[in-house]
C-alpha cells in the first residue's frame, strides 16, 4: 500500500478508488483497510464513481465540521442582518433569569 506524505498512512483518494466488484469480494479487508489505513473509499460502477465507503472517525470529523460551519454560516447571517446583542445585555439577562428562578 502507498503512503501519503511523510508520516501519514492514508492512501492517495486516487488510489483507493476500486470497482463495486472488488467491494464485494474483499469487504471485509476493505472494512479493515478503512478504520487502520485509508479511511475512504471510492467504489465505482460501470467505470462511474457512485459511492464513497469510509472509516467512522471519518465520518464523525466530517460531521462535526459540517455542524461548526453552519454554526458560522448562522452566526454571520445573524450579524448581516443586525441580529447581534452585546455580552452585557446577554450577561444581564442571564442574571436577571437567575434572580427571577431563584
Amino acid at each position: 500500500m502507498n503512503q501519503g506524505t511523510k508520516g501519514d498512512n492514508r492512501m492517495k483518494l486516487s488510489e483507493s478508488v476500486k470497482p463495486i466488484s472488488y467491494f464485494k469480494a474483499h469487504a471485509a479487508r476493505i472494512i479493515k483497510d478503512l478504520s487502520e489505513n485509508n479511511p475512504v473509499m471510492v467504489i465505482t460502477q460501470n467505470g462511474e464513481a457512485t459511492a464513497v465507503v469510509q472509516d467512522i472517525r471519518t465520518y464523525e470529523k466530517i460531521q462535526e465540521s459540517l455542524a461548526l460551519l453552519k454554526i458560522l454560516a448562522r452566526s454571520r447571517k445573524n450579524l448581516q442582518n443586525g441580529n447581534i446583542r452585546s455580552a452585557e445585555e446577554i450577561l444581564k439577562d442571564l442574571e436577571d433569569k437567575i434572580r427571577r428562578d431563584l
